[in-house]
């Protein structure tokens, strides 16, 4: 039997959407037939949360973000997937608020590098990813270590997830800034670059850098179909 995925997104839904099409497509390719996959979606108002994420009430954030994962799980989902990179700070209050797996990106992701042998990676992501202990930490205690850009360059790469990918907007100028980044993040050193927000995976792919990418989206989902199939969290 297939597990119910509850996924909590909405952060943005640009990128919830490519989840529902990549979990759908990777069930339908591994049974077959018309199998898709029995899934719940919660998709937040973004606006709110993202206005929390600026003004640091982080504790805000996670404690609504919690009470919509209790909603999934009131409304039958048997697992948890939280559709955004940035709110994995807040992950332990959501796994605290319920009592079905949760499926960690972070985890996921670190497992994926791993299989590679890679052990050092650039990590691309909005400014509170890049900056912040939470994700490097959760890397680095799987024994990565995280190079991120320089500070300019973080900056041009989180204006563009927020003012461009988040509503829809796919630029050229955009891509081409984003591939020159992932070459610096390559020549001091990194083996392959996370693409550590879910929406980067709208702007770019493997044909536009010269290094491993590692797309967290396709990666997360794929962890969340592995769980589904066999019953059992894949780390």
């Amino acid at each position: 039997m297939m597990l119910r995925i509850g996924m909590l997104g909405g952060m943005s839904w640009e990128s919830t959407a490519e989840y529902y099409r990549l979990v759908n497509e990777m069930v339908r390719d591994r049974l077959g037939g018309l199998h898709s996959a029995d899934c719940l979606v919660r998709s937040v108002d973004f606006a709110p949360i993202e206005e929390k994420q600026v003004s640091g009430r982080w504790e805000e954030a996670g404690a609504a973000l919690a009470a919509a994962a209790v909603e999934l799980e009131r409304g039958g989902a048997e697992l948890l997937v939280l559709c955004t990179n940035t709110m994995h700070k807040v992950a332990p209050a959501i796994e605290q608020a319920i009592s079905i797996p949760f499926i960690n990106l972070l985890d996921a992701t670190a497992s994926a590098v791993k299989k590679t042998g890679t052990t050092t990676v650039g990590l691309l992501g909005t400014a509170f990813t890049m900056e912040q202990d939470f994700y490097r930490d959760g890397l680095s205690a799987h024994g990565l270590q995280v190079l991120v850009p320089d500070q300019e360059d973080r900056a041009l790469i989180h204006r563009v997830i927020y003012d461009e990918l988040c509503v829809g907007t796919v630029s050229d100028d955009s891509r081409k800034e984003y591939q020159r980044i992932i070459a610096d993040l390559a020549s001091r050193g990194a083996e392959g670059v996370i693409l550590g927000c879910t929406e980067i995976e709208l702007l770019i792919s493997q044909e536009d850098a010269n290094v491993p990418l590692f797309p967290t989206t396709a990666i997360h989902a794929e962890a969340a179909v592995d769980a589904a199939l066999s019953g059992t969290i894949i780390r």
